[in-house]
């Protein structure tokens, strides 16, 4: 999925707050030019509509920054909201070396009909994502765990994934995903 976003570069002592008010939201970019960060705003619409299609930590963004000439590809890696409104009040992008690994989390898509569940049993989910490390072109939008040979009272770990070349689980192998519980027997 391709994302674009255009910002422009924060006026200098504006108030966050004052922004907010005007349908703007701060924004900071950092790791474009090592440790340097720099101060962005964007509307609220298209905050909204980029929250909805990316994913934190995950989908990158062709991001431009009109009034500095300055084009790259980003992750969202922070979004600060209001408690309760649930309102979006900053986000951070993160600008990824090409040739340095990430962290990012990916959710897990579960694929093929189980032995275990076409017997009657139930399926317990344990955890939808995992962390994993790897280039930035090669983040993935989902992993998939293939359940077909798993039978009542089986489990499918971390270990069990497979993974496309250059990927690296970061969770411990021995964590369960997801098993099949024996039905429950009616009295």
């Amino acid at each position: 999925m391709e994302i674009t976003l255009e910002c422009q570069a924060r006026p200098e002592a504006s108030k966050p707050r004052a922004l907010r008010r005007e349908g703007l939201i701060p924004a900071n970019l950092y790791g474009h030019k090592g440790a340097e960060s720099m101060s962005l705003v964007f509307g609220q619409k298209q905050a909204i509509n980029l929250l909805k299609k990316a994913s934190l930590n995950n989908t990158l963004i062709d991001l431009t920054i009109s009034d500095l000439d300055w084009k790259g590809t980003v992750l969202i890696r922070e979004v600060q909201s209001h408690p309760w409104k649930r309102t979006v009040h900053h986000i951070s992008f993160f600008c990824p070396s090409a040739d340095k690994e990430v962290e990012v989390i990916v959710p897990l898509k579960i694929v093929g009909k189980s032995v275990g569940i076409a017997q009657g049993g139930i399926l317990e989910k344990s955890s939808t994502q995992v962390k994993i490390r790897c280039l930035p072109d090669q983040i993935l939008d989902f992993l998939e765990m293939d359940i077909t040979n798993i039978d009542i009272g089986q489990r499918f770990q971390v270990s069990d994934l497979v993974l496309p070349e250059g990927l690296v689980v970061l969770d411990d192998p021995n964590k369960n995903l997801i098993g099949i519980a024996a039905p429950r027997k009616k009295e």
